[in-house]
């Protein structure tokens, strides 16, 4: 696979572009992504970290956000995530996202993954996951375009969530890696 053009064809809080790429037969296949930059050279395809998402834990509960999603249309389990601001580090991003979404503070940072792609099929966005202990009071800083509600949850509380309701795909991920460490894995036939 070859990319051998891009072009910008819609602007906004996302920007859309259109990648035009030779296929292994030789045939040209367009695709199109979203990104958050403005981007002049397929070369800036991925460079820049986005934002964060927060894996954080406070006395072995799971933090999870019951948040309303316009692009579904219903509240879903996530993480606390959010984007970079201009020249902001990642350890202040966490700080600030986690402070925004929930009104809780960080304890102590345990890692800060190396970034990743969000969603490779839809966008060049890359975030980083951190890894954290939280504390302090749950209190709403969110502003009015956001339906957030935050809590501790339990392993036993997060694998009924798990049965029964709807989560991104990263959340649902960290969410099973925590009962797994937690509770252990039994098979399911």
């Amino acid at each position: 696979m070859k990319l051998i053009g891009m072009k910008k064809v819609r602007d906004g809080f996302l920007k859309n572009y259109e990648l035009t790429y030779e296929n292994k037969a030789g045939h040209e296949k367009k695709f199109e992504i979203v990104s958050h930059r403005d981007m002049t050279s397929p070369d800036e395809l991925g460079e820049k970290v986005s934002g964060v998402s927060i894996v954080a834990e406070c006395e072995g509960r799971l933090l999870l956000l019951r948040e309303f999603r316009m692009g579904v249309n219903r509240e879903i389990y996530n993480l606390c995530a959010g984007m970079k601001e201009r020249g902001e580090t990642i350890k202040e991003c966490i700080a600030r996202e986690l402070y925004e979404e929930t009104g809780l503070q960080v304890k102590c940072i345990k890692r800060i993954l190396r970034p990743s792609f969000a969603a490779v099929a839809l966008s060049d966005i890359r975030n980083q996951i951190a890894f954290i202990e939280a504390e302090g009071d749950f209190s709403d800083h969110t502003s009015e375009n956001e339906s957030i509600r935050a809590a501790f949850y339990t392993p036993e509380e997060v694998l009924k969530l798990l049965e029964t309701e709807d989560f991104s795909s990263r959340a649902q991920a960290v969410a099973y890696a925590f009962v797994v460490k937690n509770l252990g894995e039994s098979c399911e036939i």
